[in-house]
């Protein structure tokens, strides 16, 4: 199934809820990720990103102060409102939102509210970054929202940096289990097609891949793989209820530069893994919500 084709966007990063970031941060520690120091929002949200070096990173998100957060959210803050469903809904742990690279969130929002897609309004922060050496930076973005109401527990979002995060490269991109990027984001629907629209616009990319599993969709540097319950069994050997409804974060699946030490290093750490189809599937855990897939 395709039409006429447009330039993808690529992904930019995914928002992982955490319980607690201190666990998060000792598993995915665990793992083989390098973890940059706690950052805090001016919303009443913090994370501890994980950075690549296809300039994408993974965003574990934590609660610092449920006050300034429920104050946000009745304020209109998108961001913080849809964090807190998700909590409320799912728990505390998950894959809540892609985000999609953007040149313009502004010119994104118009798009999504004329296609009737827009999450809500728009959002432009500031936050801090301290970087290995000690220094501070300073990073800056605007963000566009697209949600779909028959899928209250997932959104996706526009993030313009237009002021960006000062990535100490040379360490932050290191990784002891020889992650490169992320190749592949995993979600689950029992009728893929049905979010093909949603997914469509927020990529800005019309061609899609159909298959007895579910669909695919090439956001640029990554790909978007939607699964049926079919599916989620025969690459992950995961069974899903398959009367829930709505698109649902599943795995995360990364690109290694040496699969062996990978495995060695799971082995040395007493990392629980299974291997399916020449990948390492690493089942979620306190601190990983989703599962976590490494292939060459």
């Amino acid at each position: 199934m395709s039409l006429s084709k447009r330039t993808a966007r690529p992904l930019d990063h995914l928002v992982l809820p955490v319980a607690d970031l201190g666990r998060a941060r000792r598993r995915l520690t665990d793992l083989g990720f390098t973890v940059a120091e706690n950052a805090r929002h001016p919303f009443g949200t913090e994370n501890a990103c994980v950075f690549f070096s296809d300039d994408t990173y993974l965003e574990p998100l934590g609660v610092a102060s449920r006050e300034e957060c429920e104050a946000a959210a009745l304020d209109g803050n998108v961001f913080v409102a849809r964090d807190q469903a998700f909590r409320f809904r799912q728990g505390p742990e998950g894959l809540s939102a892609v985000v999609l690279a953007t040149p313009d969130a502004a010119e994104d929002h118009i798009r999504f509210r004329a296609h009737g897609i827009s999450g809500g309004d728009m959002l432009e922060f500031s936050r801090p970054m301290r970087l290995p050496d000690g220094r501070e930076g300073l990073g800056s973005f605007r963000l566009a929202f697209a949600a779909d109401l028959r899928s209250p527990d997932f959104f996706l979002f526009s993030c313009q940096r237009i002021r960006a995060l000062p990535v100490d490269s040379a360490t932050l991109h290191r990784h002891e289990n020889g992650v490169l990027g992320i190749a592949e984001v995993i979600l689950s629907e029992p009728n893929p097609t049905d979010f093909q629209y949603l997914l469509q616009e927020c990529l800005d990319e019309r061609e899609v891949s159909a298959h007895s599993f579910g669909m695919d969709i090439q956001a640029g540097n990554a790909k978007l793989n939607v699964l049926n319950p079919a599916g989620m069994a025969a690459f992950f050997g995961r069974s899903i209820n398959s009367a829930e409804r709505g698109l649902r974060g599943r795995a995360v699946v990364f690109r290694v530069g040496d699969l062996e030490a990978t495995r060695a290093l799971f082995a040395q750490n007493d990392i629980e893994f299974a291997e399916m189809g020449g990948r390492l599937i690493v089942p979620e855990a306190p601190g990983q919500g989703v599962i976590f897939a490494f292939g060459a």
